[in-house]
C-alpha cells in the first residue's frame, strides 16, 4: 500500500561506520538516535552493525522496540514521573536534570533490584533542559547519596531550542565541570557527552575539546549533514529514505485558482503565480503524512506545488516522462517529515 517510506539499510550502515571511524579517532564512541525513523528495529540493527555502541530516542515507548537488540538503551528526552517504571524497565541509562525525579528513580529502581545509570544533563545557554553550572556540585552531591544511582557522566544539548551552535568554548566548559566534579567527589565519570549532530562538524575540522568522550548523532547518519550549519559530511549518503507515492489524477488545469481566494484547510490564505495551463499529478500522500516543504521531488523535471490534508499537486508539465495513474512519483525527505512520515500509521514502511 501507498505511500511508503523506503529505508536503504547498507547507506544507513555505511553512514554510522563512517561517523564511528571519525570519531573513534577522538576517543569518542556514539550513540546513535533512532527516534526520526520511529525505532525501527530492522534499521536499528544496522545502526549497530555500523558501529553505534548504544541507541537512544526521546519515547519510552521506541526503547521498547529495541528491547532484543544488544546495546545500551538510552532515554534522551528528561523523564516524566509517570513513566518512571518503564523508564527503569526499558532503559539502561536515561537523562536527567530534576533531583526529584532522579530520586523516584532511584526507589522505583531499587524494587526492580536494579542500579540504574543516569546522564546528568548540564545548561550551557541553551536553555532547554540541563541544570545550571552553578548547580552542578550540589546535585551530584544529593545524587551520590541514591543507592539505585550511578552517575553514568555527565551531558549537554546545543541547537536543538535556543539555536546555540556547540564550541570549543562551551564544550571546553562541560569538560571542565566534568573533570572538577571527577576531582572534588573522587569519582570517574564514564561518559562526557557533547551534544547531537550539530556538534559533529567540530570532529570534522579537528576543534572538538579533549575529554568530550561521546556524541549523539541523529540527522548526521541519516541525512548526511550536520546540523549546526547544515552542510554535507563528505563520504555520507544523504538519501537513506526515499518517499513514494501514488499518482491518482492526472490532468491539464490552469495555475490559478478560480474564484474568491480564502483561507486554505490550514487557515492560511494561498498565492499562486500564473504560470498558464500545466499539467498536474495528484498524489496520494498529504499533510497529515508530510509537510510538503520537506519533501523533493526526485524527478528534478517536476516541482511540488502545495499540499491538502491528503492530496500532495505536482506539476509534471515539463518532465520528461511520460505519467500516468497509478504510476509513483520518488520523494526526497527532510528531517521534520521523515519524522512524521515513520511516525504515521498510514504509510508503509519498507527496509532493504
Amino acid at each position: 500500500m501507498y505511500p511508503v517510506l523506503k529505508t536503504d539499510l547498507k547507506k544507513i550502515k555505511e553512514n554510522v561506520s563512517i561517523i564511528a571511524k571519525r570519531c573513534g579517532e577522538k576517543n569518542i564512541d556514539i550513540m546513535c538516535v533512532t527516534k526520526v525513523f520511529c525505532a525501527d528495529p530492522k534499521v536499528a540493527q544496522a545502526v549497530l552493525d555500523g558501529g553505534a555502541t548504544m541507541l537512544a530516542d526521546s519515547r519510552v515507548k521506541n526503547l521498547m522496540k529495541l528491547k532484543d537488540l544488544n546495546a545500551k538503551k538510552v532515554l534522551i528526552r528528561i523523564p516524566m514521573l509517570s513513566e518512571v517504571e518503564e523508564v527503569v524497565k526499558y532503559a539502561d541509562l536515561s537523562f536527567n536534570s530534576e533531583l526529584k525525579t532522579i530520586k523516584a528513580i532511584d526507589a522505583e529502581a531499587k524494587k526492580a533490584g536494579k542500579v540504574h545509570d543516569i546522564l546528568l544533563m548540564v545548561d550551557l545557554g541553551d536553555l532547554r533542559e540541563g541544570v545550571l553550572p552553578k548547580d552542578v556540585d550540589a546535585t551530584v552531591e544529593e545524587i551520590l547519596k541514591l543507592d539505585n544511582i550511578n552517575l553514568y557522566g555527565l551531558g549537554v544539548n546545543l541547537t536543538c531550542y535556543g539555536g546555540i551552535i556547540p564550541s570549543t568554548t562551551n564544550l571546553g566548559e562541560l569538560v571542565e565541570i566534568a573533570t572538577a566534579i571527577e576531582k572534588k567527589f573522587n569519582i570517574k565519570l564514564q561518559m562526557v557527552s557533547g551534544g547531537n549532530s550539530s556538534s559533529y562538524y567540530l570532529v570534522e575540522n579537528g576543534q572538538i575539546p579533549t575529554g568530550i568522550t561521546n556524541l549523539r548523532p541523529g540527522e548526521a547518519y541519516v541525512l548526511g549533514r550536520e546540523t549546526a550549519y547544515g552542510h554535507p559530511i563528505e563520504g555520507l549518503h544523504s538519501d537513506c529514505f526515499t518517499l513514494e507515492g501514488q499518482i491518482v489524477e492526472l490532468k491539464e488545469k490552469d495555475s490559478l485558482p478560480k474564484g474568491e481566494i480564502g483561507m486554505d484547510a490550514f487557515g492560511n490564505v494561498p498565492s499562486f503565480e500564473d504560470k498558464g495551463k500545466m499539467l498536474r499529478a495528484i498524489v496520494a500522500v498529504g499533510q497529515q503524512d508530510a509537510r510538503p516543504g520537506d519533501l523533493v521531488p526526485r524527478d528534478e523535471k517536476t516541482d511540488i506545488l502545495g499540499a491538502s490534508s491528503d492530496h500532495l499537486i505536482v506539476d509534471i508539465t515539463h518532465s520528461d516522462k511520460e505519467y500516468q495513474v497509478g504510476d509513483i512519483l520518488s520523494f526526497s525527505v527532510d528531517y521534520g517529515s521523515l519524522l512524521m512520515l515513520a511516525t504515521s500509521e498510514y504509510v508503509t514502511k519498507v527496509s532493504e
